[in-house]
């Protein structure tokens, strides 16, 4: 997992082939004004944006899940959101089977630790990243990008 402010995203951009595309992608956007939706970037790289209220950190951990297949970088547009997160390999109560058509496996597991990210920030979650998003009391607006890992 990496957190940092988007300002420094740059730094990144040589830990996966696709990350410096996806900060074209970021740096060419207007990130405010850019309506909810699924965007297709290019060929393994796509944008989820939402803007919805947030969430109780219990709602949020029953969806405590991680991915195999995909790295999400998950950038905080407006608002305050914070997430759970726990290393995948120290989860032992997995919730039913890896979905391989939505590429998520989620767990019944406890967070090891919760974050906040603020306008203008991200964090980088990787396959062994265990995650609880949405976690708040105001409206956040955040986008998604899945890279295929």
């Amino acid at each position: 997992m990496i957190i940092d402010k988007l300002a420094n995203a740059e730094k990144y951009t040589s830990l996966h082939p696709l990350f410096s595309k996806a900060l074209e992608y970021i740096n060419s956007t207007d990130l405010d004004a850019i309506e909810d939706g699924k965007y297709e970037i290019s060929e393994g790289l796509k944008s989820i944006v939402s803007t919805k209220i947030g969430m109780t950190a219990q709602e949020s951990e029953a969806k405590f899940e991680c991915h195999n297949n995909n790295i999400d970088i998950q950038i905080c547009i407006k608002g305050n959101e914070t997430f759970g997160w726990k290393s995948r390999n120290d989860c032992t109560k997995p919730k039913g089977d890896y979905n391989p058509e939505k590429d998520v496996l989620f767990f019944n597991d406890e967070p090891s630790m919760h974050f906040t990210l603020n306008s203008g920030e991200f964090v980088i979650f990787y396959p062994e990243d265990v995650h609880a998003p949405m976690i708040g009391e105001d409206e956040i607006k955040k986008m998604v990008i899945k890279v295929k890992k």
